[in-house]
């Protein structure tokens, strides 16, 4: 190969890495529930913010984050969107919403449930697109 060709197959490479990025699926989807669109996981469970999360930083850890799954992002995951990656206090990543750190509820036991919502006085709300 001259250099011209694998200048030219490196800059093809490079290419299609950022059209994939670009194009990367959201972390979550939007799904019907009993209290309308609500975003959901791969698997249909309903996904919940905290009022007491500041933009970018979750505070639900420990027990809380036990009874609040929260939505973890892979290593190879690149946000877009309104989409963001946060690192927790356990330095493992986790998907946010236009800034807000996404949960599940562990006590929602199939697709659909919004069993969550309302939690706590009010604190756990249903993440909406």
């Amino acid at each position: 190969m001259t250099k011209i060709s694998i200048a030219n197959l490196f800059i093809a490479i490079i290419s299609l890495a950022a059209v994939a990025s670009a194009n990367a699926a959201p972390p979550t989807k939007t799904s019907s529930s009993a209290k309308g669109e609500v975003l959901t996981d791969a698997g249909g469970m309903s996904l919940y913010t905290f009022d007491k999360d500041s933009d970018g930083k979750s505070a639900c850890n420990g027990p809380c984050a036990t009874n609040w799954p929260v939505l973890k992002a892979g290593a190879g995951d690149e946000p877009s969107g309104g989409y963001t990656i946060i690192t927790r206090d356990d330095g493992s990543k986790q998907w946010a919403y236009k800034g807000k750190p996404l949960y599940t509820f562990a006590k929602d036991q199939k697709a659909g449930d919004v069993t969550g919502d309302g939690f706590l006085n009010g604190a756990w709300h249903l993440a909406k697109p």
